[in-house]
Order: C-alpha cells, then structure tokens, then sequence
C-alpha cells in the first residue's frame, strides 16, 4: 500500500485570515516502508512573514523572496501525492492550508476521506498523554537530536519513523518477511516429488527372541549400575 507522509510550515495558523503555506515536505512509504522518493519545496507567499512564525520554523522573508509560488509547483506535488492516503500530524492543520492552496490555484481539493492523522491515533493508543511529535519521538525513542527548529521535510521524516510505530512498529518488518518467505515456501512445496514408490513401514519393536536375548544378558551382570544406592525402605515398628 502507498501512503505519503507529509507536513508543512506556514505563516501563521489560520489561512482562512490569510496565512499561507511556505514549506511542504512529503515522504512516499510503500507498506508502511520509506522508498527514499521525496517531494520537498518552499514557496513565496506573497506577504509578509510574522516574527513568531519565523521564530517556529527559521523561513524569513528574504530566504522566500526568490522561491516559487504555489502555483508554479502545484502539477508536480499532486502528481507525487497521487491518489494515495495522507498521514500528517494533527492533519487538519496540514489539509487546512493545502486545500487552500488548492483553492487558489482553481484545483480540485484534496478529499478528506484520504487523511491519516496520527495524533487521532496517539490519543487512542495513550490517552491522556503528551501528543506533540517531540513528545511522542520521545516516547518511542525515535532520534530528533538534529531537530533544532521546525522543518517540513525533517518533521515529514520524524513522523514517518512514528507512524510505524503507532501502527505496529518493527511487526511490520516480520510481516513483511512472512510475505517474502510465502513464494519461496511454495516453490519448495512444489519441488518435492509426489510419484515415489509406496513402501511397508517398518516395524519398530523388539521380537521375543530379542526380548529373551536381552534378559539373559542382563543377568550376568554383577551389580549393575542401576541398582547402586538404591535405598532400602526403613523396617516397620511392631
């Protein structure tokens, strides 16, 4: 199964008052395994940068200035992402601005039946726990020691070694391999020859005169081993 992991980085939090996506990094994993393919871009928004969004992921104004608009990007992410899930964290928030996004270039909006969101399966998983990816990387001991600021790709990267966690970890890996060994199990099943000559089964048992053989040498033995300490049961009291 395809599924893309993905995550974005904004100008603010709410692109129904203008805040525009700026960064998406996107992961392809084939049966919850990263392929290596990628799809990461950054994007003028065509406004300004607030200084606390700024603060978040490190993207300034001047770093933006020269970098495509959405638009210009847009065939070559919906080509990447397919028609395949998409798993992001809290992926309402990700949908949110790249449905907008969508919207402003007259696209086709991406359905909402297509989201994986793995806070919604942390919180089923830990109720009542910390759901950040920082927290959750922490719990699964998943390294984010490079992660100094936020980032698309690097958090699209995080969340993918997460995802495979939340939905099985390194089981994943053993399924994997039962499906791999189920060809070559079938393939020595069919090698084996089926037109082998019947034969008697033989039997397995001792005939009387090897019975009788057997005694007879047992009794010239002078104290066998067996019988060495054996105890004697203590004499009853009249």
């Amino acid at each position: 199964m395809r599924e893309i992991v993905f995550d974005t980085e904004t100008t603010g939090l709410d692109p129904r008052n203008g805040d525009r996506l700026v960064e998406i990094g996107c992961i392809e994993m084939i049966n919850r395994v990263a392929t290596g393919n990628v799809f990461h871009a950054y994007f003028n928004p065509d406004r300004s940068m607030p200084a606390e969004a700024e603060a978040v992921h490190g993207l300034s104004e001047a770093f933006l200035a020269d970098k495509h608009r959405f638009h210009e990007r847009v065939d070559e992410l919906l080509e990447f992402i397919g028609d395949s899930p998409l798993v992001a964290h809290n992926a309402g928030f990700d949908f949110g601005f790249l449905n907008t996004e969508l919207e402003f270039c007259q696209r086709t909006a991406v359905c909402m039946t297509r989201m994986v969101d793995t806070v919604a399966i942390a919180r089923r998983r830990h109720p009542g726990a910390k759901l950040s990816l920082d927290a959750l990387c922490t719990r699964y001991g998943i390294d984010r020691s490079h992660r100094t600021r936020h980032g698309a790709l690097l958090d699209a990267e995080l969340l993918a070694q997460l995802y495979v966690e939340l939905t099985g970890g390194r089981q994943i890996g053993l399924e994997l391999a039962a499906e791999m060994a189920a060809p070559a199990q079938r393939t020595t099943a069919a090698a084996v020859r089926v037109d082998r000559p019947y034969r008697e089964p033989r039997p397995h048992f001792a005939s009387d005169a090897e019975l009788a053989a057997h005694s007879a040498f047992i009794a010239t033995l002078t104290d066998p081993i067996w019988h060495m300490g054996v105890a004697q049961p203590p004499a009853r009291r009249a």
